[in-house]
């Protein structure tokens, strides 16, 4: 395959996974607003389905690797880390985020991963952020406080609960874009994903005792929990991994800028959610962050 082809390859694994995460999103609201479901019991279908499903899917290709992996304590250590404080502190949060405010502001909060990553790197390089790093964060700060405030800083437009599950989720988008690149390198993203997912599907099941959950739901209410399972895990986590082998984590960030349009525009048409000038105009702010620091990236790599 010649880079120009894993390049496009890549912007559509990447941007189509955003879109399906966004759909999948919405589902999750749909499941707590009007279906009464706890954002735990979905969390727990949805990364031990999604987990199972990948896992299985991985293994005639990657048995031995698999083997292989849990000789080595600190490969093993590395994939439980990535499992646990990537892949399911991000579904946790994600869901929990909703579950307080709605698809569409949780997804944009998503997307401040970037402007962690870009810390992260500064740090990493010893190095202060350049003109156009520092008018992302701005941005970025601004845009974060007028979706919460709506612009009066003497009440608050998200709650709390609401507001810190979002930056938590980006923050552990950040760990599962950053971490397992040499695990995936090493290993094949396949089987890292889906053993992740796998992980942290068991752990979260026995932690929160999900079989003593119930759950009564109309053919509607199920049908949202396989969009939540198949379009949010087994179909759109691979392909961002796929998106972030092929054209690297800060790139596929910004494509991935398809989730938060995709869910406000679906949370909107399907489920009737309003948002305020205020909303959409710190929406706008954080997304022009995202494109600012992808291509000051492209830039800097040029």
């Amino acid at each position: 395959m010649s880079e120009k082809q894993r390049a496009l390859r890549g912007v559509l694994c990447t941007t189509i996974g955003g879109v399906c995460w966004g759909i999948s999103g919405t589902c999750g609201q749909y499941l707590f607003g009007f279906c009464g479901i706890h954002p735990v019991w979905l969390v727990c279908v949805r990364t031990l389905g999604g987990g199972a499903v990948l896992t299985l899917l991985a293994l005639p290709k990657y048995r031995r690797d698999l083997l292989a992996l849990i000789r080595q304590p600190k490969e093993l250590g590395k994939l439980v880390i990535f499992g646990l404080f990537g892949l399911l502190l991000c579904q946790y949060a994600y869901l929990t985020s909703i579950s307080y405010t709605n698809a569409g502001t949780t997804t944009v909060l998503q997307t401040l991963n970037l402007v962690f990553i870009m810390l992260i790197t500064c740090v990493h390089a010893q190095k202060w952020p350049n003109r156009t790093q520092a008018v992302a964060l701005i941005l970025a700060l601004w845009g974060t406080f007028i979706l919460a405030t709506g612009g009066d800083p003497r009440h608050m437009s998200i709650s709390p609960p609401g507001l810190f599950w979002g930056l938590l989720t980006a923050a552990a988008v950040t760990i599962y874009t950053l971490l397992p690149r040499s695990l995936m390198e090493r290993w094949g993203k396949e089987m890292i994903t889906g053993t992740g997912m796998l992980i942290g599907g068991v752990f979260i099941n026995l932690a929160s005792q999900s079989w003593e959950f119930s759950a009564s739901l109309s053919w509607r209410g199920w049908l949202a929990v396989c969009g939540a399972v198949l379009l949010g895990s087994i179909i759109a986590f691979p392909l961002f991994m796929q998106g972030i082998a092929d054209v690297g984590p800060v790139k596929s960030s910004m494509l991935a800028a398809t989730e938060p349009v995709s869910a406000t525009v679906f949370s909107a048409l399907w489920l009737h959610t309003a948002f305020s000038l205020a909303d959409l105009v710190g929406f706008v702010l954080i997304l022009v962050t995202i494109f600012l620091l992808a291509r000051e990236n492209e830039d800097s790599a040029a």
